[in-house]
């Protein structure tokens, strides 16, 4: 019984040692960056202003309203049956052609 009872504080000494030494290694994970909209735009680079050809644009403005006039009477041709063949990619052009107006008159 007496080799028990000098057991037993020696071992919770050693648990109290080695807790205490594991204690001291935590590494915390480092903080996510700010989410300050000042400080992120301090960080990008400024970009030269975009220059803008007002003759492209019209160009462009005049191909997207020529094909979209020339969808209502596709879609009615849809209506009785019949589906244009061409008719999907004027839709894929009308798409293009905004996108990449959008992109132009962006700010």
């Amino acid at each position: 019984m007496r080799s028990v009872a000098f057991k037993l504080p020696a071992m919770l000494a050693l648990f109290v040692v080695l807790g205490n030494a594991q204690t001291g290694s935590h590494h915390f994970p480092t903080p996510p960056e700010p989410l300050d909209p000042q400080s992120q735009k301090k960080e990008q680079p400024q970009t030269p202003p975009h220059r803008i050809d007002p003759t492209l644009l019209q160009n462009e403005a005049d191909d997207l309203a020529r094909i979209a006039q020339t969808i209502p009477s596709d879609v009615a041709s849809v209506r009785k049956g019949m589906l244009p063949k061409d008719v999907i990619e004027k839709l894929k052009q009308i798409e293009k052609l905004s996108k990449r107006l959008r992109t132009e008159l962006k700010p």
